[in-house]
């Protein structure tokens, strides 16, 4: 098994045993010296998508989870790994038992662009879902976006 670091609508465990059943949390953690931010805003249907760039004084909280190779390969093919609209990058999380190394997914697109307040509300309830702190969740919930989905 690896670990897979969710950070956006994938932090939600109800959503993720329906995804990958066979893939139970690891707990949580932060990606020290990256942010949440949105890009690819022509490849969503209602504004950006979510992802991760390096910021020296910024993390994102995310959700562990051990994953199966065949859960792995359902959740590529949920996030569009396999066709290239997001990669797998490796990265340390930093968890109250130490440091430990995952894979997220990143966005193969340019930075920029709005999210749809209804993504970014999925985003913020995921995040709320998988016990992130509470200003994290109001700072996620605060973030401009688009007021529409169109």
């Amino acid at each position: 098994m690896t670990l897979y670091a969710a950070y956006g609508s994938n932090l939600d465990p109800e959503q993720m045993h329906r995804r990958c059943p066979h893939s139970p949390v690891a707990g949580t953690g932060w990606l020290e010296g990256w942010r949440l931010t949105f890009g690819g805003e022509d490849l969503g249907w209602e504004g950006s998508l979510a992802t991760l760039v390096e910021e020296p004084s910024e993390h994102v909280f995310v959700g562990l989870y051990d994953m199966t190779d065949a859960d792995a390969e359902q959740l590529d093919a949920w996030e569009g790994a396999d066709t290239g609209l997001y990669r797998k990058l490796r990265v340390r999380v930093q968890t109250l038992e130490g440091e430990k190394l995952a894979w997220v997914y990143v966005l193969d697109g340019y930075e920029g662009g709005l999210p749809s307040a209804r993504y970014l509300g999925v985003l913020a309830d995921a995040a709320e879902a998988a016990g992130a702190p509470d200003d994290y969740v109001r700072e996620l919930r605060s973030r401009p976006c688009r007021s529409s989905g169109v």
